[in-house]
């Protein structure tokens, strides 16, 4: 997971929300990812997707069988399709999102009794050092958009 957290910070700092993965197999990395949607202007490039990715090239292949991510949050439906479809072991997850999660807080693609393949989930790895990174990213984000407001607000008495 501190790897994850490496690639939070590089999402952190071009300004995206930092959410960063990697995907293990056999006790070595394949696939690392941040997100990068703001900076390619692609909703599709979470730091799951791209962590996937790197690991279908690294490993020549789509199928991602006995690989195991390392998520600093709660997966989106999006990504936890993607996870579904690569046919990852495991998925260890950071912090939760209750607003957005698909590995059980709001949905959970993940284990879907319907679907042909299940990830087994994890949850609470350094939980307290995920959901830090992204409370200060959004308590900064609050800030700047307060004071933005606060000078659209603001308009010099005319003497």
């Amino acid at each position: 997971m501190e790897y994850a957290l490496q690639e939070a910070l590089i999402s952190e700092k071009l300004g995206e929300v930092p959410i960063g993965a990697v995907i293990v197999k056999d006790g070595e990395i394949v696939g690392r990812g941040h997100n990068l949607t703001e900076t390619s202007k692609d909703p599709t490039a979470h730091a799951e997707m791209m962590a996937i990715r790197q690991a279908s090239e690294n490993l020549g292949g789509w199928r991602l069988t006995g690989c195991e991510m390392y998520v600093t949050c709660e997966p989106c439906s999006m990504c936890a399709g993607a996870m579904v479809w690569a046919r990852l072991k495991k998925v260890h997850i950071g912090t939760m999102d209750p607003k957005a999660g698909a590995a059980g807080s709001v949905l959970n693609v993940l284990e879907e009794p319907k679907l042909n393949h299940h990830v087994e989930i994890e949850t609470g790895i350094m939980q307290e050092e995920c959901s830090e990174i992204l409370k200060r990213f959004f308590k900064e984000r609050r800030n700047r958009e307060t004071i933005r407001m606060n000078r659209k607000k603001y308009k010099p008495s005319e003497e």
